[in-house]
Formats: structure tokens, C-alpha cells, sequence
């Protein structure tokens, strides 16, 4: 499965319009997309979970934009690190994830795209040696590793993936998921066992301890599921209690909690939400938002960054390709069932033809400039609160999510699929590297370029261009 069921097709459209005007039209499906962590699938995310209770977010008019005056290689001495990537060490042996949704590996897998590398284990050494190779290709110097609480297969693979990428330069951090209804009553001890297990006792080799412009470092965590609604309604108008709820005062005091345990190493310690409901936000106590969705359209990123500055609020807006998210094969008896939109928006998208694919490829490079042009400039707007602060992190969404169509990762050119695979259908383009070379123009860019406000229209300047 992958992480979020709830698109269908009038999500799609969200991509090209604000999301206040695309919350109403949100489709409801027959069941709850509630987590099911025995299998690591997240269900929706909380954004998503918001707009489907029918809460619309608020988005303010920004000042006019105020360039900071020096590059990011200028204001950050480890200005790559401050781009990180999305990182998914839960492929394993026996086609593990893979297999997702009754597919049958290694031809099938659960994927809209094949991999360069095939179905690969996450545990492998050179698995692990070509990717940190990769990332640093691109220009980010930092991965966020999905981990699903102690013990999970994603923790035992962290010290491999560490010791891999303290050799190549690159931090490592982490995106708590969603392991138990639960587990906001387990955050603090899981996030001391983090800090405890991978950067106490490893001297903080490869932690990631983000330096503001000030100089002052500090741990950077990210949360999936965090901000919900108690309760959510079907397609069919039933509603139904949210399991994984947890009160805004609970985790402001929890919060709370650990920043007093972590006072004296850590005088900063950012703890991002995955929403856009920002009061909530506050109220529950977190330092900022990172937006995980890619079908929040780059050009609404301005006015959440003026609203969350507003609030006190840091953000963080990702980078990404848009997503081309796998099917279930079997929908049974789902009266609300819509299959997901390629993003950005695309009609008549013929997978089966060079054309069809190239134009894909095209959208995605499309989606890949907006989006990281856009958050670098609400970044570096010292109207707004990030830059004002000192502050600035992308995260580039994935590395290797492969299961929504939105990885870097390179894969497979379509002259190198086998038979049996094109005869499945695969959306490999004619080069598969194209996404991380497009990325790496563009950070590159970025890191050494003063960065000019967008033009009055509210578009983006051409290509490559900051």
C-alpha cells in the first residue's frame, strides 16, 4: 500500500488551484484511511485528514518581497545539508515492500516506475554506496529516514545507512512515523532514543544538527500524522472517530516535556508538524510545519510562509516531481473508489507511447523547478519569518518513495526495461536520470545565486534560474 488512499481524481485539479477552493471537493471514500502500522502503511497524511473533516486552511497576503542580499552558500557554511531528501530504508530481502498490493516481484513490483538498481534491498552495501553517490550528485547533503519506533526493521537498518553516509559527508535525520495509534505518548522517549542512540553514542558523526544562520545547531525531526481531526466522515456520510487523535494541549505539554530534558545540550530543538493547519500548530506546541504533500501547488507556498510567519511559525515547503501513485488491482466494493491523478495535472497521459512518456518526464522537470524555486524564494524573503530567523531547510520529496511515483532515485531508461517489464506497462522514461540531473542544476543554482523575488504575476523565472 502506499501512504495516502485518499486521492482521487479531483485532487488532481487541487494541484492547479489553491486548496481552499480544493478542500470542498475532496472525495470521501468508503472506509476510513486510518494507518495500519503492522503493514508500515501510514494511511492519509494530516493535511490530507484535515481537508477531508472539512477544514480549509488559511493562507495571508505577504508583504512584498524582500531578497536576502547573500547567496545560501554565503549565509550557510553547510548550505547542502539544508537540502535534504526523503529517505526509505524499508526494501529488504524477499522483495520486502516490494510486494505491496499483491504484486509479484522481481518483474512486478509495487511501483509505476522500475529502478535502476531493480527491486533492491535497503540493507545492501552497494545498494547504499551508489545512493549516497546519488545524493551527493544532486547537491543535498542530508537524508530524513522514515522510522516506524524501536525495534522496527527502519531502526535496525539506521546504523548501516549511518556508517554508509558518514563516509560520503551526508547527515543523517529522521520522519517519525505514525508506528502506533499511540504514539504521541511514546514521542519523547522516542525522540531521546534517537538522539540517544544514533548521535550521543556515535558522537554525532552522521546526526544532522542544522546550523541557523547564527551558528547555532540543532536537532531538526519531522512527524507524520500529527495534527489530525478527531473525527473524519466516509463517502457515504458516516463518521467515524480518529484513532491515532491526539489533543493539541497533550502534545504541548509533552513537547514541553522534552525540551526541558533537552535544555542544556540543545538551546534549539526543531520539532516539525505535517500540516497546514497551523493554529493547531502552535497550539500543540511545535516549532514549525513541513509540508509532506506534493499536491499542494508551489505557487500557494507564499501565502502559507506569510500566514505561518505571521504565527511564529517556521515552514518548510518541499521540492518534488508530483506523483504517479500505483493502483490496487483489487478495489472490491468501494462505491467511492477514484483512481489517483497523475501530478501535475495531465489528461489523456498514454503511458504506452514515447510521447506519453516524454510529456510525462516534462511535467515532472516542470514540477521539479516551481517547486524548488518557490520554496527557495519564501525562504529567502526577509519579509517572511524563515529568513528572518535565520532559518532555511527543503526537503526534497523522495529519494526513494517508490510507491507514489515520486522518487530521484534514478530508474531504469525505457530502452533498458525487459520485455516481461514494458509488457506490464512501467512509466520509465527515455532517461532515467532525468529528475536528479534537473535537481542538481537547480540546487546548484540556488546555493550561489542571490535569489530575486518572483515576478508580479506570481510566476516563476525561466528554468534554472533563481
Amino acid at each position: 500500500m502506499t501512504r495516502r488512499r485518499f486521492l482521487g481524481t479531483s485532487l488532481g485539479a487541487a494541484a492547479a488551484w489553491p486548496l481552499a477552493r480544493a478542500a470542498a471537493a475532496l472525495p470521501r471514500r468508503a472506509l476510513p484511511l486510518f494507518p495500519d502500522p503492522r503493514i508500515g502503511w501510514r494511511g492519509e497524511s494530516s493535511l490530507a485528514a484535515s481537508l477531508r473533516a472539512g477544514w480549509v486552511p488559511r493562507a495571508s497576503p505577504a508583504a512584498a518581497p524582500r531578497p536576502a542580499e547573500r547567496s545560501l552558500a554565503q549565509r550557510f557554511p553547510d548550505a547542502p545539508r539544508h537540502f535534504v531528501f526523503e529517505y526509505y530504508p524499508w526494501y529488504g530481502e524477499g522483495y520486502r515492500h516490494w510486494d505491496q498490493w499483491d504484486r509479484v516481484p522481481p518483474h512486478d513490483i509495487a511501483a509505476n516506475h522500475v529502478p535502476a538498481l531493480g527491486p533492491y534491498d535497503s540493507l545492501s552495501f552497494a545498494v547504499l554506496e551508489q545512493h549516497a553517490r546519488w545524493i551527493l550528485e544532486a547537491g543535498a547533503g542530508a537524508v530524513n529516514l522514515s522510522w516506524w519506533g524501536p525495534g522496527s526493521y527502519e531502526d535496525q537498518a539506521v546504523g548501516r545507512v549511518m556508517d554508509v553516509m558518514h563516509a560520503h559527508g551526508i547527515k543523517v535525520t529522521f520522519h517519525l512515523e505514525p508506528y502506533r495509534n499511540d504514539r504521541s505518548r511514546y514521542y519523547v522517549d522516542d525522540v531521546l532514543y534517537l538522539l540517544r542512540a544514533y548521535g550521543e553514542r556515535r558522537r554525532f558523526d552522521a546526526f544532522l544538527l542544522l546550523a541557523d544562520e547564527d551558528g547555532v545547531a540543532s536537532p531538526v525531526l519531522k512527524s507524520f500524522r500529527t495534527i489530525l481531526p478527531p473525527e473524519v466522515e466516509d463517502c457515504l456520510g458516516v463518521r467515524y472517530p480518529v484513532p491515532d487523535y491526539t489533543e493539541d494541549s497533550f502534545w504541548a505539554r509533552e513537547l514541553e516535556r522534552l525540551r526541558l530534558v533537552l535544555r542544556a545540550d540543545f538551546p534549539r530543538l526543531r520539532l516539525l508538524a505535517d500540516t497546514l493547519n497551523l493554529p493547531h500548530a502552535v497550539a500543540g506546541g511545535f516549532d514549525g510545519v513541513a509540508v509532506y504533500d506534493n499536491f499542494v501547488p508551489p505557487g500557494d507556498y507564499r501565502g502559507y510562509a506569510a500566514e505561518a510567519s505571521r504565527l511564529g511559525l517556521l515552514y518548510s515547503f518541499n521540492a518534488n516531481p508530483g506523483f504517479d501513485t500505483i493502483e490496487p488491482r483489487d478495489v472490491g466494493n468501494d462505491p467511492c473508489y477514484a483512481p489517483t491523478p497523475f501530478a501535475p495535472p495531465a489528461e489523456g497521459l498514454e503511458w504506452r507511447t514515447e510521447q506519453g512518456r516524454a510529456r510525462a518526464a516534462a511535467l515532472a522537470r516542470s514540477r521539479i523547478t516551481e517547486s524548488l524555486l518557490a520554496t527557495v524564494s519564501v525562504q529567502s524573503d526577509l519579509a517572511l519569518g524563515n529568513a528572518a530567523r535565520g532559518f532555511f531547510l527543503v526537503y526534497l520529496t523522495s529519494f526513494n518513495e517508490w510507491h507514489e511515483g515520486h522518487a530521484f532515485e534514478p530508474m531504469k531508461d525505457y530502452a533498458a526495461l525487459s520485455p516481461e517489464e514494458k509488457a506490464l506497462g512501467y512509466h520509465n522514461p527515455a532517461n532515467g536520470h532525468d529528475r536528479l540531473q534537473a535537481l542538481r542544476a537547480l540546487i546548484a543554482a540556488a546555493l550561489v545565486s542571490v535569489p530575486t523575488p518572483p515576478p508580479p504575476d506570481g510566476g516563476f523565472p525561466p528554468e534554472g534560474g533563481l
